[in-house]
């Protein structure tokens, strides 16, 4: 499987020499959008209580929206709390972020996109707005197994028309 991942590295760089790919990578993430921990943009006391590699992603468990009230009490939290802004922005913006086992989130992430899929950046006021209301939401379930509570990924992809969100993912 290395091996084949070198080649088309290597296939689709333009030059490409095998010193630099074994003593200059970085560690890699267990999963694909695993959200390590930034100093920069993260709040420190925000823990998760099993370690990185023990957070669920959300393909991991099926037990239905994960938020106390459920989907319609997460929108209702949006709809009192977020205000439309009168600009032409369209597309999708989606949050991820993690929930410790104490229901309490952290490690947001924001991403962009217009109606084409195309990578954009929101006005301003607009991811403000969804990233402040998200990181207040004080609902979310805690997980539970045989032995302990679960840390686990979640995101809001919010379908945004002319500055109005319109629809809240999943």
């Amino acid at each position: 499987m290395i091996r084949i991942i070198f080649f088309a590295l290597c296939f689709s760089a333009i030059s490409c020499e095998s010193k630099e790919v074994s003593t200059t990578h970085k560690e890699y993430l267990r999963w694909v959008g695993d959200i390590p921990f930034d100093p920069a943009i993260d709040n420190p006391e925000f823990e998760l209580c099993h370690g990185d590699s023990n957070a669920r992603q959300y393909f991991n468990f099926s037990q239905g929206f994960q938020y106390e009230g459920e989907k319609l009490a997460l929108v209702q939290e949006f709809k009192s709390s977020y205000e439309p802004v009168g600009v032409d922005d369209s597309g999708l913006i989606r949050i991820r972020f993690l929930v410790n086992c104490k229901g309490e989130s952290g490690r947001f992430r924001v991403i962009a996109m217009d109606n084409n899929y195309e990578e954009m950046v929101f006005d301003e006021r607009i991811t403000n707005q969804l990233l402040q209301i998200t990181k207040q939401l004080d609902g979310w379930k805690i997980l539970p197994t045989l032995d302990e509570p679960l840390d686990y990924y979640q995101y809001l992809i919010f379908k945004i028309e002319k500055g109005n969100v319109v629809e809240i993912l999943p």
